[in-house]
């Protein structure tokens, strides 16, 4: 089984709150900053603050680790068509809390399809996009080299209903291929195929959302 290592802690839900006004997210989400302060309270410690309408693509830039703006792959440029899977439920709110997330490296030999079911069993719930980039934007070291994460949560749905292939994931660019030299290091929005499997990339989870 693959090893588990520790990750930053969350600040507390006022801290946030204003973060996330800082970086603007909350004009992306169309939600105001007194709605937002009221969103964190009371506290509940663990908890990750998460403003579900805020655009996947407006998002990603924002998320900054060792210096390096993050970025979404030229090849999913579709990224704001991805939404929750069926399975996902979210609150009824503009904003909402997700409980005691967690990385998944102790899922990084499975398949995006095999982590899904067992993430579900053990009464757990798959982040969305939206939410792991939340969390990076809170903490961006949870984000570490060859100790990445999946965000199952989130697919393409075609026409008739079936996702595509592709489950978004987000980790370290080597600067190689498309994503160009400049962007070495930088956090990166990309994809698998939900029935490949990767050793450094685990399966981002929480212990439940809250309205």
């Amino acid at each position: 089984m693959p090893e588990v290592y520790p990750v930053p802690e969350l600040p507390d839900l006022a801290r946030q709150a204003d973060r996330l006004i800082d970086f603007g997210v909350h004009e992306l989400a169309g939600v105001s900053a007194t709605r937002l302060r009221a969103a964190a309270a009371p506290e509940v410690p663990g908890s990750l603050l998460v403003l579900p309408a805020a655009p996947i693509s407006k998002l990603a830039p924002l998320v900054e680790l060792g210096g390096k703006h993050g970025f979404v792959v030229t090849d999913m440029s579709d990224v704001d068509e991805f939404a929750p899977i069926p399975s996902v439920r979210l609150p009824d709110s503009p904003a909402y809390r997700i409980e005691t997330p967690d990385r998944g490296d102790d899922l990084a030999e499975c398949s995006p399809n095999e982590a899904l079911s067992m993430i579900e069993a053990a009464g757990r719930t798959p982040l969305t996009l939206t939410e792991g980039l939340h969390w990076l934007l809170q903490c961006p070291d949870v984000l570490e080299r060859n100790h990445c994460f999946m965000t199952i949560a989130s697919r393409k749905h075609r026409l008739r209903g079936s996702p595509d292939a592709r489950t978004p994931a987000i980790w370290i660019s080597n600067g190689t291929g498309r994503d160009g030299a400049a962007n070495r290091d930088a956090p990166k929005v990309g994809w698998c195929w939900a029935g490949n499997r990767h050793t450094w990339l685990g399966f981002a989870s929480a212990a439940g959302r809250s309205g």
